[in-house]
C-alpha cells in the first residue's frame, strides 16, 4: 500500500512580524489516486484507450466473422482477415519511436486513431471479403501505432513515480480486451448488426483522437526520429511472421516443417542484420553485451506465448467439456482475469527485491498452470473438472500479471537517454506482436497434430506452448540479474558525479 503523504508546514510572517505556520500541499503519492486524478486522468484515458481499442479488436472481429461470411461470403479468405491485421500492426509498431520523435505525442496519437477509424469505416462499408481485408490492414496500421504509443508516451507524459502503475494499467488493457471483445462482438453478431460494430469503433477512435490532441504534448523530438527506416529488418521480420503463419495452413508434414524452418531462419537473419545495422527496429541497447534489455524482450515474448493458448481454450471447452459458447468463452477468459487481477496487485510492489521476485515468479506460475491444465484434459469432462481448468488458467494468468508491469518499467529505465528509453518501451509492443504472430501460428500447427482427436489436440497445443513459456524461467533470471548489475553501475556513476559536485 502507498503511505499517505504527511502535510508539510512553513512559517509565514504576520502583520506584527511574528511567524504563523502555513500548510503546504502534500507531496505526491505516486498511487492510484494520483494516476486517476483530474491532472492525469485524460492522459491515462488516451494511453489506455488506444491499447484497449487494439486489444479488443483482436477478439472483436473473431466473434463477428461467422456473420460477416454469411453476409458477404469469402470463406476461403477467413484466416487472412486476422493475418492482414496482425502483419500491418507489426510493421506499424516498428515505426512508433520515429513517428513520436518527429511529430510529438499528440499528433502521433491523432494519426493512429484516425487511421484506425478509417479502417473501421472501410470494414463497415465492405461489399466483399477482399475489401474487408483491406480495411483490416488499414486498421492494423493504426492499431499497431496506438499499441506501441501506449508504452512509449508514458515516460514523457507522466512523472516517473507513476510509470509502474501506468504501465500496469495499460498492459492490463490486453486482458480487458479479451473479456470485452468477444462479448461485444457476439452481441452485435446476435443482433445481425456487424457493420454497426465497426461504426462504433470509428466513433470511439474519433473521440479519443480529439482528446489526445487536447491533452498530450505536441512538441516533437527535434528531428531525431528521421533516421533511415530499417527496411531490411522490417522485410525479414515480416517474412518470418508470414512463414510461421503459413505453417498452420499448409498440409501437415514436410510442408509444415519447411514453413517453420523458414520462419526460424528468417528470424535469425533479422537478428544478424539488426546487430550489424546502423538503423534498427529494436534499440541498439538490446544487442549490447551485458545489457538486460534483450532478456526483458525475451521474457515478454514467452509470457505472450502463454496468452496465445486462449485462442483455442473456448473450442476445447465446448468439445471436451460440453460447454455452451458463452460458458466456453468465459473459460477462455479465466487466464485474462488472472492477468488483470495479479497486475493490479503487482504494480504496488515498491522494493527492487519484490519486483525481481515478481519477474522471476511469473514464468513459473504461467508454465505450471498450463502444464497442469494440459495434463488434466479429458473427454466428457465433468463440471468439477471444468472448474479446476478455470482455476488453473487463472493461476497461469497471474504469472503474466505479476511480471509484466515490471518488465515494462525495466525497458523504460534501460537508458538514461529519454529518446532511447522511449524507443525501448515502444519496442515492447513490437515484441508482443511478433510473439503473438509466431506463437498463434505454432498453436494452430500443434492443434493440427491431433488430427481428429480433440483431446490430443488440446494436449499437444497446451503442453507445446508450456515448453515455450518454460524458457522464461531462464530469461527472467537473466533479466533481474543483469538489470541489478546495471543499476549498481549507474549508482556508482552517480556517486562519482555527486562527489565531483561536492568537490567543486
Amino acid at each position: 500500500m502507498t503511505a499517505s503523504p504527511t502535510p508539510q508546514t512553513t512559517s509565514a510572517p504576520d502583520q506584527d512580524g511574528s511567524s504563523t505556520p502555513q500548510p503546504q500541499p502534500a507531496a505526491p503519492s505516486g498511487g492510484w489516486s494520483e494516476l486517476l486524478s483530474r491532472q492525469h486522468l485524460a492522459t491515462v484515458l488516451v494511453l489506455a484507450g488506444g491499447v484497449a481499442l487494439y486489444a479488443m479488436n483482436l477478439y472483436f472481429t473473431a466473434a463477428l466473422m461467422p456473420s460477416i461470411v454469411s453476409d458477404i461470403g469469402g470463406a476461403r479468405y477467413y484466416a487472412w482477415v486476422a493475418t492482414g491485421f496482425l502483419m500491418a500492426a507489426v510493421i506499424a509498431s516498428m515505426l512508433v519511436s520515429r513517428c513520436l520523435a518527429s511529430t510529438g505525442a499528440a499528433r502521433a496519437y491523432v494519426v493512429g486513431f484516425l487511421v484506425f477509424g478509417a479502417g473501421a469505416a472501410l470494414n463497415s462499408l465492405s461489399p466483399s471479403m477482399e475489401v474487408l481485408i483491406l480495411g483490416r490492414v488499414v486498421q492494423g496500421l493504426g492499431g499497431g501505432l496506438l499499441a506501441g504509443l501506449g508504452y512509449a508516451v508514458i515516460r514523457g507524459a507522466l512523472p516517473d513515480r507513476l510509470w509502474a502503475r501506468a504501465a500496469g494499467l495499460i498492459s492490463a488493457m490486453w486482458g480487458v480486451g479479451t473479456l470485452v471483445g468477444p462479448a461485444l462482438g457476439g452481441l452485435f453478431a446476435q443482433l445481425g448488426a456487424w457493420r454497426w460494430a465497426y461504426a462504433l469503433l470509428l466513433v470511439a477512435a474519433v473521440l479519443l483522437a480529439v482528446l489526445a490532441y487536447r491533452v498530450l504534448p505536441r512538441h516533437g523530438g527535434g528531428g531525431r526520429g528521421t533516421s533511415p527506416i530499417p527496411l531490411a529488418s522490417l522485410a525479414l521480420l515480416t517474412l518470418a511472421a508470414a512463414a510461421f503463419g503459413v505453417s498452420s495452413a499448409v498440409p501437415r508434414g514436410w510442408a509444415t516443417g519447411a514453413s517453420i524452418a523458414a520462419g526460424a531462419l528468417l528470424l535469425a537473419g533479422f537478428v544478424r542484420v539488426e546487430r550489424r545495422g546502423a538503423a534498427t527496429v529494436l534499440p541498439t541497447l538490446a544487442y549490447q553485451r551485458g545489457n538486460a534489455l534483450k532478456w526483458v524482450y525475451l521474457t515478454v515474448a514467452v509470457l505472450c506465448a502463454g496468452v496465445m493458448a486462449e485462442t483455442f481454450i473456448p473450442l476445447f471447452g465446448q468439445e471436451l467439456g460440453g460447454l455452451t459458447p458463452l460458458a466456453a468463452g468465459l473459460l477462455g477468459a479465466a487466464l485474462s482475469v488472472g492477468w488483470v487481477v495479479a497486475q493490479l496487485f503487482s504494480v504496488g510492489l515498491a522494493t527492487p527485491a519484490a519486483r525481481s521476485r515478481a519477474i522471476r515468479t511469473g514464468p513459473v506460475l504461467l508454465t505450471a498452470g498450463l502444464v497442469a491444465y494440459g495434463l488434466l484434459q479429458a473427454s466428457s469432462a465433468s463440471a468439477a473438472l471444468v472448474a479446476v481448468w478455470a482455476v488453473l488458467l487463472f493461476v497461469a494468468g497471474t504469472g503474466i500479471g505479476l511480471a509484466f508491469p515490471h518488465l515494462s518499467v525495466a525497458a523504460m529505465r534501460s537508458s538514461t537517454d529519454e529518446n532511447e528509453g522511449s524507443k525501448a518501451a515502444a519496442a515492447l509492443n513490437t515484441t508482443q506482436l511478433i510473439a503473438y504472430a509466431v506463437c498463434s501460428a505454432l498453436a494452430g500447427t500443434l492443434v493440427s497434430l491431433g488430427d481428429d482427436s480433440m483431446l490430443d489436440s488440446a494436449r499437444y497445443m497446451t503442453l507445446g506452448i508450456a515448453v515455450i513459456t518454460a524458457l522464461g524461467l531462464i530469461t527472467a533470471v537473466r533479466t533481474t540479474k543483469d538489470g541489478a548489475r546495471e543499476g549498481a553501475r549507474e549508482d556508482a556513476r552517480e556517486d562519482v558525479r555527486g562527489g565531483a559536485r561536492d568537490g567543486l
